[in-house]
Parts: structure tokens; sequence; C-alpha cells
């Protein structure tokens, strides 16, 4: 329990300031753990409990291995009943070049809750969205629980922090065309035609998104509420909203 790379995996899994200082994250599973070995280059290791089995078909010949106790197993370990497979990862980088080829992208502001990133980010990928761009005061995208409602999603579409003032100046530049989410002053989803092109810019339940950012929009768009529900999860609303918007073709 003492080692130094034990205590390193602990800290991954429980604080950010961990995750970002070494830009790495824990994946736990035998589902997260396969769908990062898709990627090899970001796995760093695996690490297996003593008695669980890597399956057989896994391509896993240059990636490292490490075999814990059940004690270190469960130290390290952020579910309440293990499956003993764990992936230590690389967070990914994506250069400015590869940025410039994103089309379609969820802009996220303020939105704290990790499960809702996570189901965001695993929705963006569903529907086809390039990549999720997550601003200041979001839940941290490589949060165990983030990561664990993503379901491997941090893996098939590209998952960025940043300032979304900044990434909102660039792609207008680009001509993309800028969708703010709002409750006044805002046009049904279904009224919108599709598009290869766009942004989308959601917030939080609280507060809804910076005003700042939606002086800054093409266009702002509203889920109508047909019930007496007086709002919808935000995670709900971004997976209407993306499929909303989004060409079909």
């Amino acid at each position: 329990m003492q080692n130094s790379l034990v205590k390193h995996w602990k800290k991954l899994g429980t604080t950010r300031k961990e995750r970002d200082k070494f830009a790495e994250f824990l994946v736990e599973g035998f589902h997260l753990t396969e769908e990062a070995l898709k990627k090899k280059d970001l796995v760093k290791s695996l690490i297996v409990r003593e008695g669980v089995e890597v399956p057989a078909e896994w391509d896993v010949e240059n990636v490292p291995q490490y075999s814990v106790t059940a004690a270190v197993s469960k130290e390290i370990s952020e579910t309440e009943h293990s499956q003993g497979i764990f992936a230590h990862c690389a967070q990914p980088e994506f250069s400015a070049d590869e940025q410039q080829t994103w089309n379609t992208l969820l802009l996220v502001d303020a939105v704290q809750d990790p499960g809702n990133i996570g189901t965001m980010i695993r929705t963006a990928a569903a529907s086809g969205i390039d990549a999720v761009i997550l601003g200041k005061g979001s839940a941290d995208p490589f949060n165990p629980k983030t990561v664990r409602s993503a379901q491997g999603s941090h893996f098939q579409i590209p998952v960025v922090k940043g300032e979304l003032p900044e990434w909102v100046a660039q792609l207008k530049e680009r001509g993309i065309p800028i969708f703010g989410t709002a409750l006044l002053n805002a046009t049904p989803v279904h009224e919108v035609e599709s598009r290869n092109q766009f942004a989308l810019i959601v917030g939080n339940e609280g507060s809804g998104v910076d005003p700042l950012l939606l002086k800054e929009t093409d266009q702002n768009l509203v889920v109508p509420l047909y019930g007496p529900a007086e709002s919808l999860n935000v995670a709900v609303a971004t997976g209407i909203l993306l499929y909303g918007l989004v060409s079909k073709s």
C-alpha cells in the first residue's frame, strides 16, 4: 500500500490535481479497459488483481502489466464491487491542426455534475459530433464518475478543456454557426434545419449559459416543454438539441 506507484494510482482516482499534473487518469472494469486498449498509445499499463485473467482476445503484448493484491485493488478502486482490472492512461492531446478539422462541437459552460458531463460526452459521440469542449466551472472530464458515465466515449471523441470565449471567437472566424441555449428569445430546436457545421453551447441547470457567451451566438435554441415539468436535465436537453442539429447526410 505504501508503494509509490500504488499511491499515484490512488491519487489519479481521487484528486483532480494529480490528474492535471501528470495528464493521466485511471479507468476501471473490463469494458472501459477494453475501450482504452483500442487506443494503445494512451494506455501506459494494465493493473490486474490476483486471480483475474486478461481476456485472451485482447492485444496486450506491448502493454506493461502489474499484478496486484486484493488489498491494493480495493485501495485504488472507485466502485463498490470492483472487477479487479484497471488501465492507467494518458490524457489525449490534440494539435491545433487537428482542432481545425472539427466542424461540429459541443461547448459546455460550467456544468458541474460529473455524471451529466459523462452522459453528454457519450451522447456527443453517439450523435457523431466531432469534439466536446469543457469550459471553466465544468466537472473534470477524467473524474472516475465522469469516465464511468461516458462508458468509453473518452476514447471515441476528443474531449478538451478550454476557454469558451476563445473557442467561440475561433469558430466564428471559421464561419461555423454558434447556437446558444436560452429560455427567452430562443427558437424551438425542431424549427431549425440540421447542418454539417455548428457549435452548440449548453450551460448548467441553475444559471444557464453565461450571458456574455449568448451575446456572441448566431441563434439561441430552446427545447419546448409540453408537460408540467419546469425544466429538463441538462444532459437530456443536450441530447435532444444535438440530434436536432446534426445533419443526417
